[in-house]
């Protein structure tokens, strides 16, 4: 369990006192810093004397504060052990896609580029050259892992195809590497908000996960990582640390390479989601891979720049490692099918201008999904995002669930913000992706007005709303 000081408090505290009675105030800020991620679930909040006394304030107002956080279940204290965070318990939200009649944008993807067509009949041209082999390779074909590793060395990390493992995508990826460097009940590290599929891959290899917080506004939490890191010494950590999926911050190189230091020291094996790294989008260059600054396992795919059908990723790691998960992988599949890697290496010849065109079209998305939101949906908090292909909008209210629910109505699939956290964090958020067609952004962001016009209209009371109900 992770301990929060009174001093680190304080400072996300920041401008609490603005209006309102003192301690409802209090409460109000610490409850919001909690829904959203900034206090993760479990961590233990300071004693009420110690808070006081960095805020300024009576204790007698961080009591009532904390009392009002007990009964609205943020809060649960024990004598003796502190005061620790939670959500209330709420039924599982699912809008899960489908449905032909509904604009699905629960799925950050693109359309296919045009070269893949092209690339697939080369590829079957090929086959024949492989087809004396028995397709049964848990490391990848040689020309594919060749082309991989080149394009590393391209991007300032000089690598051989013998550091290089193909995989059946990103998830298949992470999933491999959850069960072989963790055992069930380690610690693994992430961030938070995250990629939830990684996170379910983390769950199902039995991890239990440490979050820590980024936001589009301050990106990673350093005192949280090294607090996480230096307490747990856990055995993984998972980031993307390049137009992290959802908010589309990019952590800078001195904090790689402090935190490659700090995990080095403490046991704990780094795992660097790449899969969206060259998806800039403001014309700055390429971050240089996390492996440049310290020891990191990298994973990348295709299936955000060239299309997701294709389910090609790889895993970039020391050779030691590569073996470890070779060994691994015959317990989950046999290997990566052959056409697939024969269209991807004919792809990989000219990444760069798949890249370009990439870039070009998430750029134009980009800025037509932040205008749209402006005009329709003002009062929505639409940061500027700088890679990735999503924003993650703060809509200023806890609902995130019930407006996925009434999106839904509205003929629009997206997933709420929960999704993207552990234990209902982030009701304050949604994610929303611009890498669709103008049409259908547009469609997406008038049905995304006329449920929140109906969730504004009918909001379901908060368990704050029941008490003061009751009272």
């Amino acid at each position: 369990m992770s301990t929060l000081s009174a001093r680190a408090l304080a400072t996300l505290l920041a401008g609490w006192r603005d209006a309102g009675v003192a301690y409802a105030a209090l409460a109000d800020r610490i409850r919001l810093l909690i829904l959203d991620g900034r206090i993760p679930t479990g961590t233990r909040l300071p004693a009420e004397r110690e808070l006081a006394a960095q805020l300024g304030v009576s204790r007698t107002t961080v009591t009532a504060a904390y009392a009002e956080l007990r009964a609205t279940s943020h809060l649960h204290s024990t004598r003796g052990s502190g005061s620790v965070a939670q959500l209330p318990l709420r039924p599982p939200v699912s809008v899960e896609g489908g449905h032909p009649d509904l604009l699905d944008f629960s799925k950050a993807t693109l359309p296919a580029i045009p070269q893949v067509a092209e690339a697939a009949r080369v590829a079957v041209e090929q086959l024949p050259s492989v087809l004396g082999e028995s397709g049964f390779d848990p490391y990848g074909l040689t020309e594919l892992r060749e082309a991989i590793a080149d394009r590393y060395t391209l991007r300032g990390l000089p690598t051989t195809p013998d550091q290089v493992m193909v995989t059946i995508g990103a998830q298949h990826a992470i999933a491999l590497i959850a069960r072989t460097v963790m055992g069930r009940g380690d610690r693994a590290l992430i961030e938070h908000p995250t990629y939830p599929h990684a996170l379910d891959a983390l769950r199902t290899a039995g991890a239990r996960v440490l979050p820590v917080s980024v936001t589009t506004d301050e990106g990673w939490d350093a005192s949280a990582l090294e607090q996480a890191i230096q307490r747990s010494s856990p055995a993984l950590g998972y980031l993307m640390p390049d137009n992290h999926n959802p908010t589309g911050r990019t952590m800078p190189d001195e904090q790689r390479e402090w935190l490659l230091s700090l995990a080095a020291r403490h046991g704990t094996t780094i795992v660097a989601d790449e899969t969206m790294a060259e998806l800039g989008l403001d014309g700055q260059a390429s971050p240089l891979p996390m492996a440049v600054h310290g020891a990191a396992i990298l994973v990348g795919s295709v299936g955000k720049t060239v299309w997701g059908g294709l389910r090609i990723g790889w895993i970039r790691a020391d050779r030691t490692i590569i073996q470890r998960l070779v060994r691994s992988r015959a317990s989950g599949d046999l290997g990566t099918p052959m056409l697939e890697q024969l269209i991807v290496a004919h792809l990989l010849r000219d990444f760069d201008a798949v890249l370009a065109q990439r870039r070009a079209l998430l750029r134009e998305g980009r800025d037509r999904l932040t205008r749209l939101l402006h005009e329709k949906l003002p009062e929505w908090r639409v940061p500027h995002t700088g890679g990735g292909l999503t924003a993650w909008v703060n809509l200023g209210e806890p609902v995130s669930s019930q407006l996925a629910i009434a999106s839904r109505t509205e003929g629009l699939v997206i997933a709420a913000g929960p999704r993207f956290g552990v234990d209902g964090a982030f009701e304050r958020f949604i994610r929303i992706p611009f890498s669709y067609t103008a049409d259908e952004t547009e469609r997406a962001v008038d049905a995304l007005a006329a449920a929140w016009a109906h969730v504004m209209r009918y909001p379901v009371p908060t368990p704050a709303d029941e008490l003061a109900a009751v009272v």
